[in-house]
């Protein structure tokens, strides 16, 4: 069986720290990953088994509703959203693209999830919140009919004023394909890195 995964997403980096403190005191969680993203969030991440990973989250949210800017709590993750967290690409080509993009960091990982349990598609990659000015995207590659199925399941996980955009694109064309496999930071990828590191 697959861990549970919790993420909360804060405003006040001074909550975030006292809700992962409580987290952990709580339960006994296997991990907990937490830290500052931008635009001055602070996420929350843990996992485990499904009940401590809970009563976690029940910790966390509690009395913090008012800088707790989103939650997701995945009970069986798909080992690839794990996998993509840890920075996992899964390089093209593919016949179609998928993109799903949300304001938060856990709109995303929600999306991502339901999306690689609801379709046979690839989670190529998940970009989060640090130059994105605190949003979030999933890129998706399998067939049209797939990544479309996919598409359409991970926005309607996704609350609607959570949700940016979302496209699926076929036959996207090897230019614009090896572009997003070298980097997605634009300054990056014109080999400013000096210049993107220290933005």
């Amino acid at each position: 069986m697959n861990p549970a995964l919790a993420l909360l997403e804060f405003s006040s980096v001074a909550t975030g720290i006292t809700a992962g403190d409580a987290m952990v005191k709580r339960a006994p969680v296997a991990e907990i990953t937490a830290g500052t993203v931008q635009p001055g969030h602070y996420l929350v991440l843990v996992s485990g088994d499904t009940a401590s990973v809970g009563e976690a989250l029940a910790a966390g949210v509690e009395g913090r509703e008012a800088t707790l800017l989103d939650t997701v709590f995945l009970p069986d993750v798909h080992p690839a959203v794990v996998a993509a967290l840890r920075g996992a690409r899964v390089p093209g080509p593919v016949e179609a693209l998928g993109v799903i993009e949300t304001v938060t960091v856990a709109a995303t990982l929600g999306a991502a999830d339901a999306a690689v349990k609801g379709a046979e598609v690839d989670l190529m990659e998940l970009n989060l919140a640090d130059g994105l000015g605190g949003k979030a995207y999933a890129l998706f590659g399998g067939t049209v009919a797939d990544v479309e199925a996919a598409i359409g399941i991970g926005t309607d996980r996704v609350p609607v004023d959570h949700l940016v955009g979302s496209a699926v694109i076929p036959q996207l064309h090897d230019e614009m394909g090896n572009t997003l496999t070298r980097h997605h930071r634009f300054g990056v990828t014109l080999g400013r890195e000096g210049d993107d590191a220290a933005r």
